[in-house]
């Protein structure tokens, strides 16, 4: 999970927007809404058409050829994951291709964490006739420009993972953040079970709040699971039915890992009765893992949590530091972008099977709800890594395997 400074503005309803992004694409080009009336939105498409096959695509060929124009994307940066090199480029591209684009027909670009540099892609490829822009934002301020920019220019936008809650012509494509942090309050729950953990005494590591939309949804799920309470962040001492306490919980500012290892070396100092965490992903479970191990605390003993399946988090669950975490199938993502894309440059109206949701702005945000495309997540932990991250290549077992040792993959079913 990236990270973004909150500035949101206020808009129409997700009705209208559906409504104003089909028209703003027709109007900008007449003769795409004549060409494609022949070419239908796939029958029967959805959120759970697409797998790893990537075989739906071949079914927007027909819309492909009827829409003109090109679809502009921009991945944030190379640094903050791997997953936009290693993950969103081949998948989108792949997408791309399955659905009859041509070379000219699409342009990715990654913007190397820079806001000039994201907001300059934009520009260019509206310059160069996109009707279309795909564009995970590097924080809210740029997203905030680039909507701005296209709907002036009457280019429909797609906000790729995180959300732009501006404007009347954007669109979200994402996992369920909600869900997302209710996937780690029930693994949570599970582990603090089959671990034997006496007398929970949680302490909540949470996202950056201060600047992530996405990580209230999250921590508002797992609070939701674990307290029945969607306020974050909760007042220590928040107490549930199963007599469970909560030491405090904290947010990350920027989510700095680093800052939120410190936060957690501070708060397991000052109440080394901490015996079960919650994290809000991946990179803050292993700050918090790496305090414990210098503290001596062994395997299977203070419950951690995260999202994002990173290889780090999959050694820290096999090696029994970590319960589990969640994964988010990029190539579902990506199909899922191209696909709206696809149907916005034809000058269509995507269906409510495909734009299942709308997704407001978190409590104390302002700026207005979306027309959202919302994937399902996963929960993986050691019962399920092999067919998932695994099987779908998003996890290399070869390099998982030499850093956790043979032994733990052959249990957990991993063929290195």
């Amino acid at each position: 999970m990236r990270i973004g400074r909150l500035s949101r503005l206020g808009g129409l309803s997700s009705v209208l927007a559906v409504g104003v992004v089909a028209s703003a694409c027709s109007s900008n080009n007449s003769s795409t809404t004549t060409s494609s009336a022949s070419a239908g939105v796939p029958s029967g498409l959805s959120v759970s058409s697409f797998d790893s096959s990537f075989s739906e695509m071949s079914k927007f060929k027909s819309l492909t050829g009827a829409g003109s124009g090109l679809v502009g994307v921009i991945l944030p940066d190379t640094k903050s994951s791997t997953r936009y090199v290693n993950f969103d480029l081949p998948y989108l591209t792949q997408a791309f291709q399955a659905a009859g684009y041509s070379a000219s027909d699409f342009k990715i670009d990654n913007a190397q964490g820079v806001d000039a540099n994201e907001f300059g892609d934009a520009e260019a490829d509206i310059t160069a006739g996109a009707k279309v822009l795909v564009f995970d934002p590097i924080d809210s301020i740029v997203g905030q420009q680039i909507q701005a920019y296209a709907q002036q220019h009457g280019v429909a936008v797609i906000s790729y993972d995180r959300a732009t809650f501006t404007g009347t012509n954007t669109y979200y494509v994402s996992f369920d953040n909600v869900q997302v942090g209710k996937l780690i309050g029930h693994g949570f729950q599970s582990c603090v079970a089959s671990w034997n953990v006496s007398s929970p005494k949680v302490f909540e590591l949470s996202g950056g709040e201060d600047t992530d939309p996405n990580a209230v949804s999250f921590a508002q799920g797992y609070n939701s699971v674990i307290w029945s309470k969607q306020t974050t962040p909760l007042t220590a001492g928040t107490t549930n039915s199963k007599g469970w306490s909560l030491v405090g919980e904290e947010p990350t500012p920027g989510l700095v890992n680093a800052t939120g290892g410190q936060i957690f070396q501070q708060q397991f100092t000052a109440h080394p009765e901490i015996n079960a965490t919650v994290e809000a992903n991946d990179s803050l479970a292993n700050a918090v893992i790496t305090v414990l191990k210098n503290k001596g605390v062994t395997a299977k003993k203070v419950p951690t949590t995260g999202q994002g399946a990173t290889l780090q988090g999959m050694e820290n669950i096999l090696q029994g530091f970590q319960c589990g975490s969640v994964y988010k199938a990029v190539y579902l993502e990506a199909q899922d972008a191209v696909a709206l894309a696809t149907i916005l440059r034809a000058g269509k109206t995507p269906p409510t099977s495909l734009v299942n949701s709308t997704t407001s702005p978190p409590s104390g945000v302002s700026g207005s709800s979306q027309p959202t495309s919302l994937l399902t997540p996963k929960w993986v932990d050691v019962t399920n890594m092999a067919s998932t991250v695994i099987k779908d290549k998003f996890i290399d077992a070869s390099a998982l395997c030499t850093a956790v040792g043979n032994a733990a993959c052959t249990a957990a079913g991993i063929t290195p």
